[in-house]
This record gives C-alpha cells, structure tokens and sequence, in this order.
C-alpha cells in the first residue's frame, strides 16, 4: 500500500488543504511493478470525527493495512469541526467533500471514475457526514458506512455535559432554530431518497455505552419504517476506538462485497 500526504489549493475552500491518501500496490513479480486496474481503484472517502483531523485513521488503526487486504483506495481529508456542512460562518466543507475532493482526487490518482465503485464512510461527525452526503448524491456512491454517528445534530447539544458543540453548532448552521431541517436532516435525506432507483447501500454500528447510542438506534427505527434495508451492529463499547477499529474492518469487508468490489 503506497501512502501519500498531499496538500493543494482547494477553489470551493479558498485556501490549501490536505488529505491523506492509501493505494494499493501490488508487486506480482521479482522485478516489481505496480499494477492498476484497467477502470481505477475502487476507492473510499473516509471522514473524520468532531476532535480529530484526517490523520487519525492512520494514528488510531492500521487503516492502510486493512485496505490492503480489500484493495481499495482510501482517502482522508480534513474537514475541521464542521459538521460536514457548507459553514454559515466559515467554509463550505460540504460542497468541498461531496463535489471538488471526488473531481480533484479523480484526477490526481487512479481511481474508479463509476460510481459502483465509490463509497464513503465515517466515524461520529464524520459518520453522520457520510450519511448526509450519501443520501444527498445516491447517484456517486455506491454505499456508505457510519460508526456512531451523532445522527439527530438537533439533540447534540443535550450532550454538553459530554461534549461541548454550542460554537460548533453556530459555526456550521447558524442560530436558525430550524438549523437541523434538510439538506443537514438524515432523517429527511433517507425518506426523500427512498424514490430513487440508486439508493446507497447503508452500514451503521454503535456501541451499546456510546452516548449517541440511542441517536442510532432512532435512525435504525426510521430506516426500519421506511422500508430502507441497512446492516446494523451493537454490542458492548463506546466512543472510542477501542470500539471502531474492529468495526472499521468489518466495514471494509462489507464494501468489498458490494457490488463495486472485485
């Protein structure tokens, strides 16, 4: 696996930003070699959480690894504390990941321009990111993946005595009392991608003494209404990545038989 730390200027951002970026590397003969596929890399936008920046994933777990193992290209960006979202009072993070990092990624490595062979994933914020930005474009991603995700943002701020998001909250949304409607609103974003013939594939995992644990089993139960199929785990664990590196592999293993694998 071949690991790339990339900065560049980012137009949407205006300013540069970096990503982290895992390609597999096959080495089929003495002589070396590295071989791609002939349509790219099958690849996996993973997103990080509120506390960490795109670095974790490597710190905290051997994501390079266990994408080796799947053969499929991850990338990490950074997206700061925004909720994934096109910042009332900062930048636009959520056109940045959904639009411009896929077109500049797309363009700077080997990776599958088919959308059944592009996924995206998180953990907590970044969970609920990938959700959000999933079922808003079901038409570029084949499926995606949550690990304890915050999926009702409106209750966020009942965790303060956890975890203090009120600036973050601001920062991202704006003080609209209405700040958690559509497009930030999974929820809604699931029951309007329910008429579409190119629903992403959903994975989603919480542990059962994580704080939002209740916030995922809300969603499990509207997915479970609306008829939206989705593979969902729990059991013992919390925020942390004494629970999420396990998951993040059984994630993985999940994609890899979605119909974008080999």
């Amino acid at each position: 696996m071949a690991f790339i730390e990339c900065s560049y200027y980012s137009e949407v951002l205006g300013m540069t930003t970096n990503i982290n970026v895992c390609l597999p590397q096959n080495l089929p003969n003495k002589k070396g070699g590295y071989i791609i596929p002939k349509e790219g890399f099958k690849t996996l936008y993973l997103l990080h959480g509120l506390g960490d920046d795109h670095t974790i994933w490597s710190r905290k777990c051997a994501i390079d690894r266990y994408a080796t193992t799947y053969g499929i290209a991850v990338v990490m960006p950074f997206a700061a504390r925004s909720f994934y979202a096109d910042m009332v009072y900062g930048p636009d993070y959520y056109t940045y990941i959904s639009e411009e990092l896929i077109n500049t990624c797309e363009s700077f490595f080997p990776l599958a321009k088919d959308n059944s062979k592009r996924f995206i994933g998180g953990l907590s914020m970044g969970g609920y990111g990938a959700f959000k930005i999933a079922l808003s474009h079901p038409e570029k991603y084949k499926a995606a993946f949550s690990l304890s995700a915050p999926f009702d943002v409106k209750r966020i701020s009942e965790y303060a005595h956890i975890i203090d998001v009120s600036r973050d909250i601001l920062l991202a949304f704006g003080d609209s009392p209405d700040y958690a409607a559509a497009p930030h609103n999974v929820f809604t974003l699931a029951s309007d991608v329910m008429t579409n013939a190119k629903k992403p594939a959903l994975y989603m995992c919480c542990g059962t003494d994580d704080f939002l644990f209740a916030d995922n089993e809300a969603f499990k139960k509207h997915l479970d209404h609306l008829g939206y199929e989705v593979i969902y785990h729990t059991g013992p664990g919390g925020h942390d990545f004494y629970y999420w590196d396990p998951e993040v592999q059984l994630a993985l293993s999940w994609l890899s038989n979605q119909s974008g694998g080999e």
